[in-house]
């Protein structure tokens, strides 16, 4: 295909484990600046979709493009350097660090290992670490010790430390399991402040927090997609209507 405005193609993408097709030529384009949200029954491939897109996986076939730069079968630093983050469902965060350290250390520049050790944090980062705490809504918590946060502002924080990296797409498996209502709320509020100038995709089984966010809404079911749409055509689909309730 020619080269799209879409910051995500996926096209024809298949991979196999032991025969089993877990994504089945799967096609999917995300434009910049969306927030999609991707739903559907366990094994329906949501989360094996975002390892193929960051490089965890390979893929069998099929093409997985960045803003038009085929990124199946690189690295997945490589895959992290043109621009794509990603958070997985537990958070990893350095507990004996301060919030400000954990945002320092996650600034790109001190990637290699000499680049840690001539790493200073200069004006560039600690302003890049304000605006951070700002959208991710720790900023009077710069100083405190990441262990001692709530379980939700430790998902902030890790959220934080991808963006610091400003990746144009960032991928969120289920950031808002075992979040109390309040901090669901202010994570429905992050995730679109963030995503006035990037593109999201996350997965998520709360369909309150779906309807609250997204842009447009991706059902998978067995490696396939089955329907998308704004959330109201997904709901009412009668085939989406089956598989959830025929499950």
């Amino acid at each position: 295909m020619s080269n799209t405005d879409f910051v995500l193609a996926v096209e024809d993408l298949t991979v196999s484990f032991d025969g089993f097709k877990a994504i089945d030529k799967l096609t999917l384009y995300v434009d910049r600046g969306e927030l999609r949200v991707i739903i559907g029954p366990n094994g329906a491939g949501k989360t094996t979709l975002l390892d193929l897109i960051c490089g965890k996986t390979r893929a069998s076939s099929g093409s997985i493009k960045f803003k038009n730069q085929e990124m199946s079968g690189l690295q997945e630093h490589r895959i992290v350097r043109a621009g794509i983050g990603r958070k997985f469902q537990t958070p990893s965060i350095y507990e004996n660090l301060s919030v400000f350290k954990n945002l320092e250390v996650s600034y790109p520049k001190g990637r290699s290992v000499f680049g840690a050790l001539a790493f200073t944090c200069d004006d560039e980062v600690r302003a890049r670490i304000e605006d951070v705490v700002r959208d991710i809504g720790l900023a009077d918590q710069l100083n405190a010790e990441a262990g001692l946060l709530s379980h939700g502002q430790k998902q902030w924080l890790e959220i934080g430390m991808l963006l610091m990296q400003d990746p144009e797409l960032l991928m969120l498996d289920e950031p808002i399991a075992g979040m109390s209502v309040r901090e669901r709320e202010l994570t429905a509020e992050l995730l679109q402040r963030i995503a006035r100038n990037r593109s999201l995709i996350v997965i998520e089984h709360d369909m309150e927090f779906v309807k609250r966010i997204a842009h447009k809404v991706t059902v998978m079911h067995q490696g396939k997609i089955l329907a998308e749409g704004s959330m109201d055509k997904v709901q009412n689909d009668p085939r989406v209507i089956d598989v959830y309730l025929g499950h």
